[in-house]
């Protein structure tokens, strides 16, 4: 059966764990869940369960804590529950992030802690409108976590009907557009260099939202 994606990106990095939480208590499989949050400012370290080294060297300052050993399946679902499995790794344009889930091994390619195939890419393969995408990557680039599970026929409702109940804290995409449009922004750039931890800390301040 055909799978759908479906996302939500948050300003609160709780939020979004709680997210994950709940559709893991509706029955949706964490391997079937991924998270990607910001962490330019090492705010979710020690959240941490394993880490790897997100390609040659550090991450702009961000803890690398290699982990020997460590393999796609320490990020892709491995463990009890989805936040068991948290790792460290850099993507480009957005920079150091706290991630696990299946959209990691999308967005890794071959290797995990490569991250060549960049998060845009990744979230469009997977069937986000391209609009939403370029949004969804340049909140988590600004500070935000962004959650996404996917379902076949026989999930999907169940997905759809905890992200529902769950709509009132995440952002809308199309208003978070409107504002980065108003700035002078136009589209998420894997290229351009990513927000520093006191970027992060002022955006979030702008946004009202808090760690």
């Amino acid at each position: 059966m055909a799978m759908q994606t479906f996302t939500h990106l948050y300003d609160n990095y709780s939020e979004a764990q709680h997210t994950v939480e709940a559709l893991e208590a509706a029955g949706v499989p964490h391997s079937d869940i991924s998270i990607v949050g910001n962490n330019a400012d090492n705010s979710h370290t020690g959240s941490l369960t394993t880490a790897v080294v997100p390609g040659e060297g550090e991450t702009d300052g961000a803890p690398t804590r290699a982990g020997t050993g460590a393999s796609t399946g320490t990020l892709v679902g491995g463990g009890v529950g989805l936040l068991t499995g948290l790792g460290l790794l850099a993507i480009p344009g957005v920079g150091p992030v706290v991630a696990a889930g299946w959209l990691i091994a999308t967005l890794s390619g071959a290797g995990i802690g490569a991250a060549g195939g960049g998060l845009l890419g990744s979230l469009v393969h997977a069937g986000v409108p391209e609009e939403h995408a370029h949004t969804y990557a340049e909140g988590v680039r600004r500070g935000g976590t962004l959650v996404s599970a996917r379902a076949d026929e026989s999930r999907a409702s169940t997905v759809e009907a905890v992200l529902a109940g769950r709509s009132t804290i995440a952002v809308n995409p199309a208003a978070r557009r409107t504002a980065y449009v108003s700035d002078g922004w136009e589209k998420f750039d894997d290229t351009a260099p990513h927000y520093t931890a006191d970027q992060v800390v002022a955006d979030r301040a702008v946004r009202g939202r808090v760690s």
